[in-house]
């Protein structure tokens, strides 16, 4: 349980949010949740270049050695799992999401896990399917397949929207699926299917993303991220390098 932190000067503070990632990764979902909440957090950066989420001290955070993890006061263990992380935010803050209570409370849970468990699962799968089919030729048919499943994914979505009449997933607003929804398509649009799938054939899920981009919470969530651009209809990679570039001239400041 996290008892208390301290500031750099020593100085005994209240505890907040610790978000432990690393530009680009999952922990953008959760960053983009907390910065529309307007949530106070702290944020640790995970240095992939050293594989630091593999170390013993990161796997104390979360045994698998992925990103991202929050530390939440009060609780008696960090949570891994970004559906974990954002669900325990927006019920805590009771904004982003139907309350318990509410009768979109189950269309709200069937796509929030539809989301975590499904489409980002085989995102991350697709990034590199060479772990999972060694084989070039067998890689190559998995990948192919996998992208055909990725794509039904979105399309769901698309039909959600329409059959809903959005203007977001779950109505007049954004709520913390339209920026989970968002991250995974920038994702899948850049990274391991570069060139593959884009949004050509999800235009109303565009047209979220759009006003997505326009919203001040996703720009700074994106600056901090280190992402340029238009994040979701025009992605452009984070590469290691300037990720390790950013962190090193921080670090290096006097």
């Amino acid at each position: 349980m996290i008892d208390g932190w301290e500031t750099a000067q020593g100085q005994a503070r209240t505890p907040r949010c610790r978000l432990h990632g690393a530009p680009d990764n999952a922990n953008l979902v959760v960053r983009m949740v907390l910065e529309e909440l307007g949530a106070e957090y702290d944020f640790v950066h995970v240095d992939r270049v050293a594989s630091e989420q593999k170390s013993e001290t990161y796997r104390q955070l979360n045994p698998q050695g992925l990103i991202p993890v929050l530390e939440w006061p009060g609780q008696d263990a960090p949570v891994f799992e970004t559906g974990a992380i954002v669900l325990m935010l927006v019920d805590h803050h009771r904004r982003l999401a139907p309350v318990q209570e509410a009768p979109e409370r189950g269309r709200f849970l069937k796509w929030l896990f539809f989301l975590s468990n499904t489409l980002h699962a085989d995102l991350r799968i697709s990034f590199k399917p060479h772990r999972y089919f060694p084989a070039k030729d067998q890689s190559g048919v998995f990948a192919a397949a996998l992208r055909k499943r990725i794509d039904s994914g979105f399309q769901l979505l698309e039909r959600e929207l329409v059959a809903k009449e959005g203007p977001f997933l779950l109505g007049p607003d954004p709520g913390c699926l339209d920026f989970y929804a968002a991250a995974c398509a920038r994702w899948a649009q850049i990274y391991g299917n570069c060139g593959r799938w884009d949004l050509g054939s999800s235009p109303g899920l565009r047209r979220v993303f759009e006003r997505l981009e326009c919203r001040p919470a996703v720009k700074r969530a994106c600056e901090m991220e280190l992402i340029a651009g238009a994040p979701f209809t025009r992605p452009v990679p984070v590469t290691l390098a300037r990720e390790q570039k950013h962190y090193v001239d921080r670090y290096n400041q006097p």
